[in-house]
């Protein structure tokens, strides 16, 4: 049985490798085709070389900008609107086309948080994401962005309340605020310990974030039993906005 294609959708460099760096690595080492899509940034700016090297370190296609702002630096896409600001149906518009470019079996982003830190850009990309996938089946929505295609499934990277106790002791100090779920949500729990050191590799590529103490600096100062009690579990929800399993009746009941 072959390993679905799949297409990661986040908000920012980092994201991805941070998110479901594990994941993707897994897919990529087993054959599948692993793209991701970034919202914010400019193609042509350090951040967005960064990201590159992330991805061919975890064996991913090249990278894939949409090109708005980060909300909170505007330099970060000189000239394009923050990507919480953008046209609703513009940023949807922009992420069907790529969804249906790429075809994957599996989408994977943000939950509905955003994350552990709940950023802004984060829930909005959880958003849009949401309205895209159900978008790109459908054949009169958005007809200039290609051939429909419907995902087989939908995951959304999130970290459960037992998650909590690994990652009080580095983000609390900092102030950052923990958004986790409860345990019964979780969907899929995913080893990604044979894939650690490639994850680890690619978080650490994003030197600028190393640099400024964001989350890959709090990894890079870890020692590596440390590293792999954080990064060593994903965690996901599944989602399905759009279904082709048999009808059911409950609205009928």
């Amino acid at each position: 049985m072959s390993t679905p294609s799949l297409l990661a959708v986040f908000a920012h460099p980092d994201d991805e490798s941070l998110s479901a760096g594990g994941v993707l690595a897994r897919h990529a080492a087993a054959g599948a085709r692993t793209t991701v899509v970034t919202a914010t940034w400019a193609p042509d700016s350090p951040r967005a070389a960064e990201l590159a090297e992330a991805l061919r370190v975890l064996g991913a296609d090249k990278p894939r900008l949409l090109g708005y702002a980060d909300s909170r630096l505007p330099r970060s896409a000189p000239g394009r609107a923050r990507f919480c600001d953008a046209p609703l149906d513009e940023t949807v518009g922009a992420l069907v086309a790529q969804i249906r470019d790429v075809r994957p079996e599996i989408v994977v982003t943000h939950d509905a948080y955003g994350g552990l830190t709940g950023h802004e850009d984060h829930v909005h990309t959880h958003r849009v994401t949401l309205l895209a996938v159900h978008a790109a089946g459908l054949e009169r929505l958005y007809p200039e962005a290609g051939e429909p295609w419907r995902p087989k499934a939908l995951y959304l990277a999130t970290h459960p309340h037992s998650a909590v106790r690994a990652w009080a002791g580095q983000l609390a100090p900092v102030g950052k605020a923990m958004h986790t779920v409860p345990d019964e949500l979780i969907s899929a729990t995913v080893d990604v310990t044979p894939w650690l050191e490639r994850k680890v590799a690619a978080v650490l590529a994003h030197r600028t974030e190393v640099a400024r103490g964001a989350a890959p600096g709090l990894i890079a100062a870890l020692p590596g039993p440390e590293r792999e009690r954080l990064l060593g579990t994903e965690y996901y929800i599944r989602h399905d906005p759009v279904t082709t399993a048999p009808p059911r009746t409950e609205l009928l009941a």
